[in-house]
């Protein structure tokens, strides 16, 4: 019986479902096995669309159409709890879910669960990342550095620090992320042609907040590329794999103590990468006025499209502030200051580095740079780290809407009673 701490190798014993899965098919098997068992009503994951390149959240109720999820697609940038959000449990939030997030996924459903955005008793499988690439980079890099045709690629992943693209008629070529990334500029410059700039700042790799964390990390000898590797992070997570195990869906052994540590060197490596590009870009952004100045003239190209405040897991308030007339002058286009500060205010304490603000800004406003430097500050200063636990946020000190019900009735502006 497997506990919350084990580390084990995990693989399908279905042999059709092993041979169209990835790394041994464990966690296709287990989704599977959750929607047969009815421990939940429902799959949400994201499906490949038009290609490659194209990520299409899916919700899934059919156990045999299971096998059509792509787990993760390396070059699909979704934030999968918005979507969430927004495509089902607005709709119905009773319904039992079992979803597969990456890292920066599993820190927004943490703050959404704060704000009241989406619940914890759905099942969470996170997935080990090292980044993600946009797909117009992602096709970029296959035409001009692979020299093969975007189009014909049926299968790509990032391994062992390299982008590996594999072609319909069963080419495989691949080139080394440090050596896309190499020579990148900084903030305001040319980024060159690797992962998105929030994946280079990331520092959670293996999402041990899920309540299993699955992946390729180290697992070798002769289960490498036939298993997954498998942390049990919750009772939860037990329960899903124990009960997989019990009805032949899934099969286990202990990790090899030398693929542990193995695990254990590519995370700390891809922390340090993560440190030195952070490094970089806060340090490309400055200290004090000047930062300010940078974020000024670089928010001074905002359109006023709301992209950002659409698409941000933090941002939850059904009246925005920035739409107030009295504090962001209507109809000025770029937008006063004001509305940039509102959203830095709001939201910087728990921004999670999901790149989503920067990913869709039309005008490619560097976003996510200027919220996670200030985010990083914060959690100098009070020592919260968003998206682990569900630990309140530092600013998230009375429910909004209920205090502005109270402000109304009561004509007064006393949010605290610092006196009590």
């Amino acid at each position: 019986m497997a506990g919350k701490g084990d580390l084990l190798y995990a693989w399908t014993t279905d042999d059709e479902l092993r041979a169209k899965a990835e790394t041994g098919g464990a966690v296709t098997a287990l989704l599977r096995h959750a929607l047969e068992s009815g421990m939940v009503d429902g799959v949400f994951a994201v499906r490949k669309g038009a290609d490659v390149y194209d990520a299409v959240p899916a919700l899934i109720t059919d156990p045999a159409e299971i096998g059509g999820i792509a787990g993760s697609l390396h070059c699909g940038t979704l934030l999968l709890p918005k979507q969430m959000r927004r495509c089902l449990l607005a709709t119905e939030p009773n319904m039992r879910i079992a979803t597969v997030l990456k890292g920066c996924d599993v820190k927004a459903i943490y703050e959404m669960a704060k704000r009241g955005q989406v619940n914890l008793d759905n099942i969470i499988i996170g997935l080990n990342c090292g980044g993600t690439i946009r797909p117009e980079t992602a096709r970029t890099i296959v035409r001009e550095r692979l020299g093969l045709d975007p189009d014909d690629v049926v299968k790509e992943e990032i391994d062992k620090g390299k982008f590996i693209v594999e072609t319909k008629d069963g080419q495989h070529k691949g080139i080394s992320i440090d050596e896309l990334e190499e020579g990148a500029e900084d903030l305001l410059g040319n980024e060159g042609l690797g992962r998105r700039s929030n994946c280079r700042r990331c520092k959670i790799k293996i999402p041990r907040q899920a309540d299993l964390a699955c992946g390729n990390w180290g697992v070798i000898g002769e289960r490498a590329g036939k298993a997954t590797f498998v942390e049990v992070c919750s009772e939860k997570g037990a329960n899903l794999l124990n009960s997989a195990v019990a009805a032949g869906a899934v099969a286990t052994e202990p990790a090899n103590p030398k693929g542990i540590e193995i695990r254990g060197k590519v995370e700390n490596a891809m922390l340090k990468l993560g440190d030195k590009w952070r490094e970089r870009y806060f340090g490309a952004l400055g200290e004090g006025t000047e930062r300010l100045n940078k974020i000024k003239e670089q928010t001074s190209r905002c359109i006023k499209c709301y992209s950002c405040i659409e698409n941000c897991p933090i941002c939850y308030c059904i009246d925005c502030s920035t739409r107030r007339d009295y504090l962001v002058e209507p109809g000025v286009i770029p937008p006063p200051f004001m509305f940039h500060l509102i959203r830095f205010a709001h939201i910087s304490d728990s921004c999670v580095n999901c790149g989503q603000c920067e990913e869709l800004c039309p005008v490619e406003i560097s976003n996510s740079v200027f919220l996670h430097a200030i985010q990083t500050e914060l959690e100098k200063l009070f020592g919260f780290h968003p998206g682990e636990d569900m630990t309140p946020p530092v600013l998230a000190l009375v429910d909004e809407r209920a205090e502005r019900d109270r402000l109304a009735a009561t004509g007064s502006d006393q949010i605290f009673d610092i006196f009590r």
